[in-house]
């Protein structure tokens, strides 16, 4: 099927911010739009803020007059549920309750036409559960939308077990249609990105209890060197803890207490102590009035880096090698297994195991541990571990090798995988067993990843791009170290590297 003709007659239900993006989306796509919710006036007063969102486009020269009264044009508050009976297609959008929202599914099948389709916009709640018990439960289907609906590309259309394959393919059509970035997945616990994206929070939260680094630099790290747009804890704070938290514990209650999923303690104090992040004052961060970010912490050395040896491929890190050679730096290369040398000190990407267990292991003396960048040419800032017996001259010559190449340098406790590289490869991680399990298509989860959280790279791309055998081996000496089934490979890693295979194949 193609996506639902422009003249169809959309409906939503619930004029609060998620419920007026999505009236705002299908009326500027075209759709005549009834806009309802139980709460007099509700509907009325959300059609009259989406048409002054619309005059502050007009004002920014990004949308024309005309249009504006075009769409605005297009949008009509109702009062009563009952004049929804010529909708096209329903999409719902009041509170996540599965009683309330079954109800109202049920109260739709009366009204509404034998072919009218009923979307649900639950981030959290299972399309199978909604849809059991109607008469039609082929006609439900998830449509979930991130906020707000009319900026974020990423549309999950979510499949229940009882919803028709034409019914989806339909909505992915429409969404298309509507300037959107669609993708399928079925309805299992977080869809795709609540469930993949768990790792980005956890594993950072995890760094902090450790005392691996303060929240600041922590969050600068994922920044400066993981590109990605804001670190854990100033998105958490940006969320609100209240809703972070319970959205992993839902996922780690779906999982029947999965450890991979397992909630954090430092999230539930601030969580118990009201500190909720931005919308409270205080999260992880101050938002007082005057109140400042702490700076990240940074290593600075006084020695001098001229000259260094480039010991076989660095792997990941090589992109380094081009950066210090353009700082003007003297570079020497010959076979090796993969070491980068200066003055007395060894440096080595991680590869997920403690830096003292590798230096004993391999028998390399002063070694420094280097985080993975998202791009090595572009990075601000690395972080950086090194083993119990690394001298505090090898250590300043390490430092001062990757300032000489202009980069901030962080010095973090001997945790494996530093920071970047495990969230990285817990995202893929997590990104593989949901490919596994059917829950989309690997290019679907990477492109919801990218368009939903703004990813700088789809978690299988990366962890192609790193080696899929590189991937799966950081995981197993991650779940080496600390012994747990969070850190247990997916087979599907495992598969893929037996293969020689992609994950994309």
């Amino acid at each position: 099927m193609s996506a639902l003709n422009s003249k169809a007659l959309v409906a939503v239900i619930g004029a609060g911010a998620m419920g007026a993006g999505i009236a705002q989306v299908a009326a500027q796509a075209g759709h005549p739009v009834k806009l309802y919710d139980n709460r007099p006036g509700a509907a009325a007063q959300a059609v009259a803020g989406i048409d002054r969102q619309l005059g502050r486009l007009v004002e920014k020269g990004k949308l024309q007059p005309e249009a504006r009264e075009t769409i605005s044009a297009r949008l009509q508050p109702v009062e009563a549920i009952e004049t929804l009976t010529d909708a096209r297609l329903v999409i719902e959008a009041i509170i996540e309750n599965l009683q309330v929202k079954q109800q109202l599914l049920q109260q739709l099948e009366g009204l509404c036409a034998e072919d009218c389709i009923l979307a649900s916009n639950t981030s959290s709640l299972s399309i199978t559960s909604l849809a059991a018990g109607l008469q039609r439960p082929q006609q439900v289907v998830g449509m979930h939308f991130f906020n707000p609906a009319p900026l974020m590309a990423l549309v999950e259309i979510v499949s229940g077990l009882a919803t028709a394959p034409a019914i989806a393919s339909t909505l992915y059509d429409t969404a298309k249609a509507w300037g959107k970035k669609p993708v399928h997945t079925r309805s299992t616990p977080g869809f795709i990105v609540n469930r993949v994206a768990r790792p980005f929070y956890a594993e950072s939260l995890r760094l902090l209890q450790e005392g691996a680094a303060d929240c600041a630099t922590l969050d600068a790290l994922l920044r400066d060197a993981g590109g990605f747009r804001m670190g854990a804890f100033e998105l958490t704070d940006l969320i609100g803890h209240d809703v972070n938290y319970a959205v992993t514990c839902s996922v780690f209650d779906a999982f029947y207490g999965d450890f991979r999923f397992q909630p954090s303690l430092v999230q539930k104090e601030l969580v118990d102590a009201g500190r909720l992040g931005r919308k409270s004052g205080q999260g992880f961060y101050s938002y007082a009035e005057g109140a400042e970010r702490p700076p990240a912490a940074q290593l600075r050395s006084q020695a001098s880096a001229e000259c260094c040896v480039v010991e076989g491929n660095l792997g990941a890190l090589q992109p380094l090698v081009a950066r210090l050679r353009d700082s003007g730096l003297a570079i020497t290369e010959r076979a090796g297994n993969g070491l980068l040398r200066v003055g007395d000190a060894t440096l080595a990407l991680s590869d997920g195991r403690l830096a003292s267990q590798r230096a004993r292991e391999e028998g390399l003396r002063n070694l420094v541990l280097v985080d993975l960048a998202l791009d090595y040419q572009a990075a601000t800032r690395i972080a950086i571990s090194w083993s119990a017996d690394t001298t505090a001259e090898a250590r300043e010559q390490a430092v001062a090798l990757l300032q000489h190449a202009g980069l901030q340098v962080t010095g973090i406790a001997d945790l494996p995988g530093l920071v970047v590289l495990r969230t990285v490869v817990m995202l893929a991680n997590e990104a593989a067993d949901a490919v596994l399990q059917g829950v989309g298509s690997a290019a679907d989860i990477d492109l919801a990843m990218c368009a939903g959280v703004n990813y700088p790279r789809g978690p299988l791309a990366w962890a192609e791009q790193l080696g899929v055998g590189y991937t799966l081996r950081v995981l197993e000496n991650l779940q080496a170290s600390y012994g747990e089934s969070r850190y247990r490979p997916s087979l599907l890693l495992r598969r893929s590297a037996e293969q020689g295979a992609n994950l994309h194949d």
